[in-house]
């Protein structure tokens, strides 16, 4: 009977279904939607959305201009002209008004009498700097994506993306500083902002020794140590990022009390001591089997009492159909290895690994990063 009742339900859900979209597929309807006083908004809004799906290439490069020209940096102190942006530029007044108007209806500036300031978007852009290392980071996946179709068709492990983060597939023989160097600093550039997300959910001072795994350049260990100052700090990388993350912490003055090993953690023994381990913007990055695998190593390597910490931006749980899940899906099949995940996807991973209580901890800006707490 349960099982007829839920056909009934599915057989109603898509009859409905159907229906709405024969209406909204209708030229008629979206005729007498637009007319109607009621749902005249609605139809402005589903126009602009569709609008701005066909427009978002030519937003992304209006962005990408403002990023390479520096015109938020150049703005910082006050408004400019045209023809002064123009001058610096060494680009014709008459385009450069044309990019000045564009990001001025992008929010990105805007236009004060005869001069031009910086817009909302754009000044928060200054405040992050990790957003302008990600917009011309994408010059390679907009290069993957020239011909969509065929992208989709070939080997995404081709793509340029791919090779920016050479160990995508797991490969990590013969690599050497100068390999990871790129991905690596452009990680670090957008570090503070997830690191601010997973230290306002989750408190590092109850613990008395860190294991970051795939901790880059060190930079959220960095972090964890400013606000736990007597915590025990550990990282483990490929050897050629452990030796940037050694210098970076050597640096930031922590070289008393963080331990940086150098192995593939996706192979070697995970280093024992730890009562807390996190990995950040690691997990989404690697395909199903391989996360079990390390879900499970970091079960064991763990005492009774031990908490995962898992930070990094997840996709809705309502079948991940969300902005989100559309950008990390194309971006990490460029990569060759990974994929968005939701909660419910990671609480079942960590579940057959053997954690016993896995919860999110809610943070103030998702769209950065969601962060999940396991433990034994």
């Amino acid at each position: 009977m349960a099982f007829g009742h839920d056909m009934a339900q599915t057989s109603l859900g898509d009859h409905l279904r159907r229906i709405r979209d024969g209406l909204l597929s209708s030229r008629r309807f979206q005729r007498l939607a637009a007319a109607f006083l009621l749902t005249r908004p609605i139809a402005r809004r589903r126009a602009a959305d569709l609008f701005d799906l066909c427009a978002g290439f030519v937003y992304s490069q209006v962005l990408v201009v403002c990023v390479r020209l520096r015109l938020f940096q150049q703005l910082r102190p006050g408004p400019l002209t045209a023809a002064a942006l123009a001058a610096r530029a060494s680009i014709p007044p008459d385009a450069m008004g044309v990019l000045l108007e564009a990001a001025a209806a992008l929010r990105l500036l805007e236009r004060r009498e005869e001069r031009y300031g910086l817009g909302p978007l754009g000044a928060a852009i200054l405040g992050n700097p990790g957003i302008a290392a990600m917009v011309e980071h994408h010059a390679a996946l907009y290069a993957d994506l020239s011909d969509p179709v065929a992208f989709l068709r070939e080997d995404a492990c081709g793509c340029r993306l791919s090779s920016y983060w050479p160990y995508a597939t797991g490969d990590a023989v013969g690599l050497t500083r100068e390999a990871v160097s790129p991905y690596t600093a452009l990680m670090s550039a957008s570090q503070p902002m997830v690191a601010e997300m997973v230290l306002g959910a989750y408190s590092f001072r109850k613990h008395r020794c860190l294991l970051d795994i795939g901790g880059g350049d060190g930079s959220f260990l960095v972090s964890v140590s400013q606000v736990a100052p007597k915590l025990e700090l550990k990282l483990l990388d490929l050897p050629e990022v452990a030796a940037i993350a050694r210098d970076k912490l050597c640096t930031a003055g922590l070289a008393s009390r963080a331990t940086v090993i150098g192995g593939d953690f996706l192979k070697t023994p995970l280093p024992q001591g730890a009562d807390v381990i996190s990995l950040i913007r690691v997990v989404h990055d690697h395909d199903d089997e391989v996360v079990l695998d390390l879900f499970t190593r970091i079960r064991n390597a763990l005492p009774p009492d031990g908490a995962l910490v898992i930070g990094e931006p997840m996709s809705a749980s309502r079948g991940g159909a969300d902005a989100l899940s559309a950008y990390f899906a194309l971006y990490l099949l460029a990569m060759g290895s990974g994929r968005p995940r939701s909660f419910v996807a990671l609480q079942r991973l960590l579940s057959r690994s053997g954690f016993s209580d896995v919860r999110d901890r809610p943070t103030r800006i998702p769209l950065i990063a969601s962060v999940i707490v396991a433990r034994r």
